[in-house]
This record gives structure tokens, C-alpha cells and sequence, in this order.
């Protein structure tokens, strides 16, 4: 029994790690599903919503009305019960197309509806406080929606350079790279699974009401595809924004996605069925469901090969191939705070089993019915000096990097 439990834990992760991204880079390579992208000028929203963002949100608006962009912009901030003088800061720029919104606390979705409710733009773009524009953001963004099967556009979050102080943040922003790189795959093929809450943009007419406890930016990807609209990526639209700071924010961030993301899954099931979207069923399920499972068949596997040891050296290999990475991942989490534990052969197995940790944490939450209706800020401000485009030509510098046609209304591939 342990034997067959140990195979099928194996191929598990094998798949989840090294299969499905394979195939995901394979596809993109082989196969073509080009958008029309054109030098259009559709009306736009920004909608920032906001929870005491006082140190923030004035460097975020002015890198929104530098935006190189011919059409109109106008942007509303919806601050969910900030206390901080948020809403006081926004008002007195001045400026005649932004727009605050002071309303009680309700939590970021009913926030983001209150803002949908009162935009007049025909693409709505979605960023948080701490993401900053660079200066051809919007331009780049909207050109996707010349093509009328394109019904959201997944923008391309970069990490700004800066002092690092934990070796979590570090391996986040190596996952980041590669993320990026899955991302481009995926929209060459079909569709992007999701956005990132720095920047993405819809069609207004495709906006969902957003339930609580889940994340906006997955759960609004997720009714685009549901619609029978494509989701694809623009890697130059850019937004840039700080890593978290600490493993314990990171840690904190990363539950609360994990247990909204497996929500939104929930809250939008038809979109894993491949009758309907075809492969992008599999992209969710692979990377949003089953990923979120892992530490499960890590954990068989662990135990397995402990069990099996002396039945053969594969299993012997297998026990000391985790105990040195586990001992990697241990080394950099001790060394989180030192220049030696932001290398990336510590950094990246330390976020590993933080993630992983963090995925057991939010799949109990699940199981107990727990939801986050409210957000905390927990990222620290980005540099100034990176992240000014308010007087530049040019954009804050991106971190120095380790190395998301069928007719409208069809179905989604």
C-alpha cells in the first residue's frame, strides 16, 4: 500500500512542478492564436481601491494622469473606510477626472463595485495603491481590445529593485520571473489564466458583481473566459511595485490569496469544464487547484521514502535528495536577514515551503468556512526613486531580474 501511495504522491508533483509548466511552454512555442491589437482610444476608468494608502496614494495617482495615453481618463479612488486622511489626499490635488469615493468600511469588493457603479469608461482598469504606472501603461493595455473576442487584458506586474531583507521576498521575485515567462505562453496559445491585482482591464459591459472573500483580479479573469471572451497578456503595460518586505507579510498575503483564489474556483466552477474553455480548464485546475494541494503528496512523499528506504535505492536517493533541499530551505529561512540567505539556491527553497505551508493554511480555511472580506496593506512603499514617473520620460527601473480565434461569445480554448 505504501508503495502505490508513495508512485502516485510522485507523480503528482512531478506533474504540478515539471509536466504541467512543460507543456504549458511547449504549446506556447507550437502553437499560434494571434489578437488584433490596434492604436485605438476608448474611454477609460481607473479604479483604485484603497485602505489607508496616505503614504501611497498621492505617487500613485500622478504616474495615472502622466500617462501617455490620447483618450479620455478619468479615475476614482474608492477608500474602504480609510482613517488615515486617504480620501482628504486625494481631494486635494485637485485635479477634475479623479474622483473620491469615501465610503464605509465594507471590504475591497463592495469597494471596487461602489467605483464600477459611478465609472463612465468603456474599459475599466483595476490597480492597487502600491503598483505604479509606467508611462505608456494605459496605451499599451487597452491596444488588445481592438480585437473584439479580447474581453480582458492581464498587465505585467515587475518588482522594483531594493534592498531585500528576507530570503522569501527574494525567492518571490524569482517565481516572478518565471511566472511571467508561463504568462506570455499561455496568451500566445489561448488565454492567460488570470490577472494580477497591479493592473489589469476589462470590457466595462463583462463586469461581474465580485462576491466576498475572494480575489477580484482571479475572479473577474475567471467571468471574462466564462463569457466566452479571451484574457491575454500585454507584457508591456507594465506596473511596478515593492515585494513584501518579510517572510511573516508574505506568509500573511500569501494565505489570504491562496484561500480567496480556491474561492473564486468555487464561485465560477463551469470555467473547469474543457467542453466550455477547453485548455483553459486544465490551467486552472493544474495550477489554481491542484498546486494549491501540494504540500499534501510532499508530504506523502516524505514520509514514503522513510517507509521504503531499504527497499531499494531509489527510495534512498529520494530521502536524501529532500533532506538537502528541506536543509536548503531551513538554512534560508535562518538566514533570511543576511546577504547569504537571499542567494537564490536558499531563497527560492524557502518560499517554496513557505508557500506550501501557506497552501495547507488556506485549504483548512476553506474547509472551515473561513473568508477574508477585508484587506490589509501589507507590502512596504516603493522606493521613490524607482517609482516616480510623475516628471519622466521613462519608467521606474525593474528589479534586476534571476535570469499569466474563436468568435465572441464562443467558447473559450
Amino acid at each position: 500500500m505504501i508503495r502505490p501511495l508513495f508512485w502516485t504522491a510522485v507523480a503528482g508533483v512531478v506533474y504540478s512542478y515539471a509536466v504541467f509548466p512543460a507543456l504549458v511552454l511547449l504549446r506556447g512555442a507550437l502553437v499560434r492564436r494571434p489578437h488584433v491589437e490596434g492604436d485605438i482610444s476608448p474611454s477609460v476608468t481607473v479604479i483604485v481601491a484603497a485602505y489607508n494608502e496616505a503614504t501611497r496614494i498621492e505617487r500613485k495617482l500622478r504616474s495615472v494622469l502622466a500617462q501617455d495615453y490620447a483618450g479620455q481618463v478619468s479615475i476614482i479612488v474608492a477608500s474602504d473606510g480609510s482613517d488615515d486622511g486617504t480620501p482628504d489626499i486625494v481631494a486635494a490635488l485637485g485635479e477634475p477626472n479623479i474622483r473620491v469615493l469615501d465610503l464605509p468600511r465594507g471590504g475591497k469588493a463592495a469597494a471596487i463595485g461602489a467605483a464600477v457603479a459611478a465609472a463612465d469608461g468603456e474599459i475599466l482598469i483595476l490597480s492597487d495603491a502600491n503598483s505604479i504606472f509606467g508611462p505608456d501603461c494605459i496605451r499599451r493595455l487597452v491596444r488588445a481590445f481592438a480585437d473584439p473576442e479580447v474581453g480582458g487584458v492581464a498587465g505585467n506586474q515587475v518588482y522594483v529593485r531594493g534592498e531585500d531583507v528576507d530570503a522569501v521576498a527574494v525567492g518571490e521575485r524569482s517565481y516572478w520571473d518565471f511566472d511571467r515567462a508561463m504568462k506570455r505562453a499561455q496568451s500566445r496559445a489561448g488565454n492567460v489564466i488570470a490577472g494580477t491585482g497591479a493592473l489589469y482591464a476589462i470590457r466595462r459591459d463583462l463586469f461581474r458583481e465580485i462576491p466576498p472573500g475572494v480575489n477580484d483580479d482571479f475572479f473577474l479573469s475567471l467571468t471574462v473566459i466564462d463569457a466566452g471572451y479571451r484574457l491575454v497578456f500585454e507584457p508591456e503595460a507594465t506596473a511596478y511595485e515593492p515585494v513584501s518586505a518579510s517572510r511573516s507579510l508574505e506568509y500573511a498575503r500569501r494565505v489570504r490569496i491562496m484561500t480567496r483564489g480556491l474561492r473564486c474556483v468555487a464561485a465560477v466552477p463551469r470555467v473547469l469544464d474543457p467542453r466550455r474553455t477547453g485548455f483553459y480548464a486544465m490551467q486552472v485546475f493544474s495550477h489554481k487547484v491542484l498546486m494549491r494541494v501540494m504540500a499534501v503528496p510532499l508530504a506523502v512523499v516524505a514520509l514514503g521514502s522513510v517507509r521504503l528506504y531499504r527497499r531499494g535505492a531509489v527510495y534512498r536517493l529520494a530521502l536524501w535528495a529532500q533532506l538537502a533541499f528541506y536543509g536548503l530551505a531551513t538554512a534560508g529561512l535562518a538566514l533570511a536577514q543576511r546577504n547569504v540567505g537571499h542567494h537564490p539556491l536558499l531563497a527560492l527553497p524557502a518560499y517554496f515551503c513557505t508557500v506550501q505551508v501557506a497552501s495547507l493554511h488556506a485549504a483548512w480555511n476553506l474547509l472551515r468556512g473561513r473568508s477574508y472580506d477585508r484587506w490589509r496593506t501589507e507590502r512596504a512603499d516603493p522606493p521613490a526613486s524607482e517609482t516616480s514617473t510623475a516628471s519622466s520620460d521613462a519608467g521606474p527601473a525593474p528589479m534586476e531580474q534571476a535570469s499569466d480565434e474563436t468568435p465572441t461569445g464562443a467558447r473559450a480554448a
